[in-house]
Order: C-alpha cells, then structure tokens, then sequence
C-alpha cells in the first residue's frame, strides 16, 4: 500500500492521526476543564459567600499569613478567625465568586467579595496535607 506524501513531508495517515487527536482533545478540554485541576472546596467559597468565619476557619492552617485590611501579620488559627468574623461583622458579604485559580496541587484564588460596604480582592492559597487542603495565605484588600 502507497501512501501520498505532502509537500512538507507528512503522509495521509499522519495527517489524518493529527486531525482525529485534536478532533478529540478540543472537546474534552472545553467541556471537562474543572476536573484537570484540583477543586476548591465548596465550603470554602459557601463561607466567603455567607461571611461565615467559624466555617472558613476550619480551612485555616494552624499559623496563617493574613492580610485583612489594616491587618497583616500572621496569626493563630483562633486570631485569624477573629480577624475574620470582625471583618464580616463589619462588610456583611452579598456575594462572592472565583474569578482565576491556578495551580494543579496547590492551588492559588482569586476572587472578587462584593460586601454592603464596598468591593474587595480576595486572594488565597490551598495547599493539600494528608488529602486535605488547608489555607496559609488569605487577603482581602479593597478594590
């Protein structure tokens, strides 16, 4: 069996591999493209969207670097969470969405928290401990 070769030097069956692989990657990067990267947890994003610190605290590594406005230090995971609920006490959350994520077992956020009190940045990163994820950056600055 001959095949035809191209001018570029590529045959027919080459050609036509190539055209069915992309044919069948294209779809599945575009309709699957949350399961090739880690998951945030529900409940995480749930707190942020509802200004629940108790919840989101549970996240919290046992020391986590924050910066929540005019605090910025690292704190305890009781004196994050502190931190946290004055600051929802204050700017009651209306909502809250992921606007980039990145990273494939680690995983960085960013988000934007719409508050009764103005918009804010919202920057966080998950990393997995014994198939956990726990936060050891957190920020809420204002937009």
């Amino acid at each position: 069996m001959k095949c035809l070769i191209f001018e570029t030097g590529t045959t027919i069956m080459s050609a036509i591999k190539k055209s069915l692989f992309t044919l069948f990657l294209i779809p599945l990067l575009t309709i699957f493209p949350n399961q090739l990267k880690a998951q945030v947890p529900n409940e995480i994003i749930q707190s942020l969207k509802t200004g629940n610190s108790k919840t989101l605290s549970q996240y919290f590594n046992q020391n986590i670097e924050m910066v929540v406005l005019e605090n910025d230090n690292i704190y305890s995971k009781a004196q994050a969470q502190q931190i946290l609920n004055k600051f929802f006490t204050k700017y009651s959350p209306e909502s809250f969405n992921i606007i980039h994520q990145g990273g494939k077992v680690d995983q960085y956020i960013i988000g934007n928290l719409v508050t009764n009190k103005g918009k804010f940045r919202v920057t966080f990163l998950l990393k997995k401990n014994n198939e956990k994820y726990f936060i050891h950056l957190f920020r809420i600055e204002e937009q």
